[in-house]
């Protein structure tokens, strides 16, 4: 009985213990790939490439998905990462200098990046400290996700700017969710590997970021 009752007891422990591992892990990585993200985001807006850059940078970075849930359990998966943020970044470099030669253009850009980092802390603040299990919101996100998708692919054909504001109002709830549930798996232990939790994470921020912006700009047009 008392090996049992020391098994138990230490077995919560060492969950806490892997589980405060995988977090530090993952808010480290992703610190380092949005300062990274952001460097290629600058060097692009240099160069000032072709609007169409930031589409094909998304395709790739798309492919790159598959390749690092492969890779994810190695070394290599840092790397790719890397990568795949790096690319992601330099996607942004058109459309952050079509907001910048706006009148108000870098306010715009600096109120949706602070607004980000708001939304992005507040909200995982609330997942930490409450340890809540939002894992239920899961299907409700997927489900939003993919038919804010197919509308932002109708919209191409319509060009309402309408129905453009209300699918990026759309995508700013959605990622707000996708942060608490990202965040929460990983304190429930649905997320054992840092690299994926970061992927994840770095997709929301980098979501909620464009669609804020977007809508801003919006506003301010």
């Amino acid at each position: 009985m008392a090996f049992n009752n020391s098994y138990s007891s230490a077995k919560p422990v060492m969950s806490t213990i892997e589980t405060n591992k995988v977090l530090k892990n993952t808010y480290f990585l992703l610190a380092m790939t949005l300062a990274f993200s952001a460097v290629t985001a600058g060097i692009s807006m240099a160069l000032n490439p072709p609007f169409f850059t930031g589409i094909v940078c998304s395709l790739i970075a798309l492919g790159m998905l598959f390749i690092i849930n492969k890779k994810a359990d190695s070394s290599a998966g840092v790397l790719l990462t890397f990568a795949f943020t790096g690319i992601l970044g330099f996607g942004l470099g058109p459309m952050l200098n079509h907001y910048a030669a706006m009148a108000n253009g870098p306010m715009l850009i600096m109120q949706a990046l602070g607004s980000t980092a708001l939304i992005f802390f507040g909200l995982s603040a609330y997942a930490l400290t409450t340890k809540k299990d939002f894992s239920f919101m899961g299907g409700f996100l997927m489900v939003g996700l993919v038919v804010v998708i197919i509308t932002s692919i109708v919209n191409i054909f319509i060009g309402s700017s309408m129905v453009f504001m209300v699918t990026n109002a759309a995508v700013v709830l959605i990622m707000s969710g996708l942060i608490l549930f990202d965040t929460s798996r990983i304190i429930n232990g649905g997320e054992t590997n840092y690299v994926r939790a970061t992927v994840a994470l770095y997709l929301n921020v980098y979501n909620l970021f464009t669609s804020l912006l977007h809508l801003l700009g919006a506003a301010d047009d």
